[in-house]
């Protein structure tokens, strides 16, 4: 897993034991779409809860403390970046929490989200092995596209050993869940000269490149989202040290 500069903001205010709001959660939406200015008929974009559901209310519940939080997303949700993981990582480093057992009840990419930077993962989210620092800058597409990541995993059990192929072993069960997820890669192949890679379970895919490479071709594919009539969340990313 590695950081990145695409993030979302968070402000807390702690309640005490006087005040009304009880663990108030404000989303605010500012996540950067290109391409065409209205959602399509076939559009199913995932939104961020505000309530109970919400993981930073679930990180807020887990340490034992009231808030008022502001979280203004600029992580596109259900993309598969962990942008939900990285505000209730972002809640629990608030609260002085670095338990990655406790850190792994939420999510299993939340652990990481609290250190931040390159590790490797493994068990469920809570064994980590930090790993050098690596420059690197990478172009990642969100197409409107909401993924389950349950039904990608059950997918995935279904497919079997042999659905596990590339660079992303719950790619070819992403596509089976989101069959609309092989035509953004083959629209992003063709815009870039490079076949991306997955992120997590989607609906994000990336390309890791030079930095310069990398703002080419993220124009050439903002450009050619806009010549479909579509539209996607195009970023050229950094990766970042840990915390």
């Amino acid at each position: 897993m590695v950081s990145l500069d695409l993030a979302d903001e968070i402000r807390v205010l702690a309640l005490g034991e006087g005040d009304r709001e009880d663990g108030l959660v404000e989303v605010l939406d500012a996540v950067r779409w290109s391409g065409a200015p209205a959602p399509g008929p076939d559009e199913a974009i995932a939104t961020v809860p505000s309530g109970p559901s919400n993981l930073v209310s679930k990180a807020l519940a887990l340490v034992g403390r009231r808030a008022v939080v502001a979280l203004t997303k600029r992580i596109p949700a259900g993309a598969g970046l962990g942008g939900g993981s990285s505000d209730a990582a972002a809640v629990l480093r608030w609260a002085g929490v670095d338990d990655p057992l406790a850190a792994a009840s939420l999510g299993a990419d939340v652990p990481f989200c609290v250190h931040g930077g390159r590790a490797l993962v493994r068990g469920i989210g809570e064994v980590l092995e930090p790993l050098e620092f690596e420059e690197a800058s990478f172009v990642i597409c969100t197409p409107p596209l909401a993924v389950a990541t349950a039904l990608v995993y059950q997918a995935f059990d279904e497919l079997g050993p042999g659905g596990a192929r590339g660079p992303n072993d719950l790619e070819a069960a992403a596509i089976c869940v989101a069959p609309e997820l092989a035509w953004w890669r083959a629209l992003i192949a063709d815009a870039t000269g490079s076949a991306p890679v997955l992120a997590g379970s989607g609906a994000s895919w990336f390309l890791e490149c030079a930095t310069a490479r990398a703002e080419r071709a993220a124009a050439a594919l903002v450009a050619a989202v806009a010549a479909e009539g579509r539209r996607a969340v195009v970023e050229v990313c950094r990766a970042v040290a840990a915390y």
